[in-house]
């Protein structure tokens, strides 16, 4: 060996504060510094001398891709697995010997911490973009599971859920096991021959369950055999169960699968329990959207089996009526004079155009986006206007002012919403021959006014009209109404809008809907060098070790 690598090494290593390393040509241990047998975990430098290196010499370094040190830009990442204890992870520069190119100096430090760190903040990051993305429930769960394994480098992460009734699971995430349909059924199987199962502790209990070198025990568990053969395609080691807690109640279960000779830290369970949150809300909002469609589908129902109990319904039944009769009258034998028969057929034409015309115009309200709106907010009203107006004979007159196309779609959908329910309501109730309807786009802002000539909101049977407030306006309707009226008024509130209703017996009512239009916020400004500044990281505090629970 030549002597150029040893001149003036023990002062070096001795003043140097991170680990030094000399390698030989085949990338082999020559010389360590104390810092670096420490890092290294070994006792002395002699315990790793001629043993290869996990760095890369320079003629085969790659650029790290960790996003990890941007000020140092050269470093590599070099993962170690030393004889006992976890696997490490150090930041690395190499050089070669200008007095010796056989050899090469390498100085690196353990970033092992600042890398999981930085990794489960990123996690966190996408798994919350994952959330506000349009992707089914068992798609978002998939990611927030892959986002898990990925930072943390675990074998396997699953995420169950709870079903509506809080009493079956359901595998509805995973990343790193392979799907198989028959997992549950053969975790039943397991629980049914004595098997515990510590997810049901940690749903029981509300609180992560920490098993170490679970799979050991599983493995000489004959009441695991059902799956020992699933369970042992993944290199596992030790498993821990997160709960899901939604408002205070479990959703369902996270189980990781950590791989062997991973550590389960305070920090770990502090990520566990992040990404569990997320997956809870994802749950949570699941849940919160089935029930609230599943009741827009219940009062959609309400609402149609009244439309056509109050018009439909009733024509039809006078069809029927008018057909009975006809029939009584040919059941006498006598000639029936031609005159009835044309008085019957006018009545039987008409209640059939009739009933053609409302079904028609039920169908328009329901499917309004899928044609007239694609042309815009204005031409979706005029159709809907003229359908009406066609159907029975009320007169409408529209007054649309500038810029009115310009709202955007989804806006439009419901601005449309609102004036089809309240135009419904002037025909079902208002007993009114005249409306008029103004929209326009002005200081940002849509408004639209419906008011017609009625009899005002009042309920059939002679009860009162909506109480008024001091400024004359409707604070409440009832009967009919309701569901109609408060349906226009989430529509309304759910852009920041508001909702009037000023009405009366003598002049009818007027509905007047404001709603603000959503102002884009503009992009910042790159600052002076032509990149935009980024926060920095914050560092998660340190929680207290838990206790940990065996099966």
């Amino acid at each position: 060996m030549s002597a150029s690598p040893l001149v003036g090494w023990d002062d070096i290593a001795a003043a140097a504060p991170d680990g030094l390393a000399v390698l030989d040509c085949v990338g082999r241990f020559v010389r360590l510094n104390p810092a670096a047998a420490a890092l290294l975990q070994a006792d002395t430098e002699g315990d790793l001398l001629g043993a290869p290196s996990p760095f890369t010499l320079v003629e085969g370094a790659a650029e790290c891709r960790a996003g990890l040190l941007e000020v140092r830009s050269d470093e590599q990442v070099a993962h170690w697995e030393p004889a006992c204890g976890p696997r490490r992870e150090f930041a690395y520069r190499a050089r070669s010997l200008p007095a010796d190119p056989k050899f090469t100096v390498v100085s690196f430090r353990d970033v092992t911490d600042e890398w999981h760190r930085q990794r489960r903040i990123a996690a966190i990051a996408r798994t919350s973009i994952a959330l506000a993305s349009e992707g089914s429930l068992g798609s978002t769960l998939d990611a927030v599971a892959q986002q898990i394994v990925q930072a943390d480098g675990l074998a396997g992460v699953q995420i169950l859920t709870l079903d509506s009734t809080g009493r079956e699971l359901r595998l509805m995430g995973s990343a790193g096991l392979r799907h198989w349909d028959g997992f549950l059924d053969r975790l039943l199987e397991c629980r049914d021959r004595g098997a515990r199962l510590s997810m049901l502790d940690a749903l029981k209990e509300r609180k992560p369950i920490v098993v170490p070198h679970r799979w050991a025990q599983i493995r000489e568990d004959p009441a695991w055999e059902p799956l020992h053969g699933y369970l042992g395609e993944l290199n596992w080691d030790s498993f821990v169960s997160v709960p899901l807690m939604a408002r205070g109640r479990p959703e369902g279960v996270l189980n990781a699968y950590f791989a062997p000779g991973q550590e389960i830290g305070s920090r770990t369970l502090e990520f566990l329990a992040a990404m569990a949150e997320h997956a809870a809300l994802a749950v949570d909002y699941a849940t919160l959207l089935q029930r609230e469609r599943e009741g827009a589908r219940r009062n959609e129902r309400q609402r149609l089996a009244r439309d056509l109990h109050d018009s439909i319904v009733q024509q039809v039944f006078s069809i029927g009526m008018q057909a009975n009769a006809a029939g009584v009258l040919g059941a006498r034998g006598e000639a029936v004079p031609a005159e009835a028969v044309r008085a019957f057929a006018d009545e039987v034409g008409t209640l059939s155009r009739t009933v053609l015309a409302d079904l028609r115009a039920m169908v328009h309200e329901l499917r309004p986006a899928s044609s007239s709106l694609r042309l815009g907010l204005e031409d979706a009203v005029t159709t809907l206007v003229e359908s009406t107006e066609n159907r029975t004979g009320l007169s409408i007159r529209l007054e649309f002012g500038p810029q009115v196309d310009t709202v955007e779609p989804e806006l439009a959908e419901d601005m449309y919403r609102i004036v089809a329910e309240a135009i419904h309501n002037v025909v079902k109730h208002a007993e009114a021959t005249t409306v008029t309807i103004r929209l326009a786009v002005h200081d940002h802002t849509l408004t639209a006014a419906i008011r017609d000539d009625g009899r005002g909101i009042a309920e059939s049977g002679g009860r009162r009209a909506a109480p008024e407030n001091e400024d004359g306006e409707a604070t409440g309707a009832t009967g009919h109404h309701g569901y109609g009226l408060t349906t226009m008024r989430e529509r309304t509130e759910r852009w920041g809008g508001t909702m009037r209703i000023r009405s009366d017996e003598r002049s009818g009512t007027t509905v007047r809907v404001v709603i603000p239009l959503p102002v884009r916020v503009p992009e910042s400004p790159p600052d002076s060098e032509g990149a935009r500044s980024i926060p920095s990281a914050v560092s998660l505090p340190e929680a207290e070790n838990p206790a940990r629970s065996g099966s």
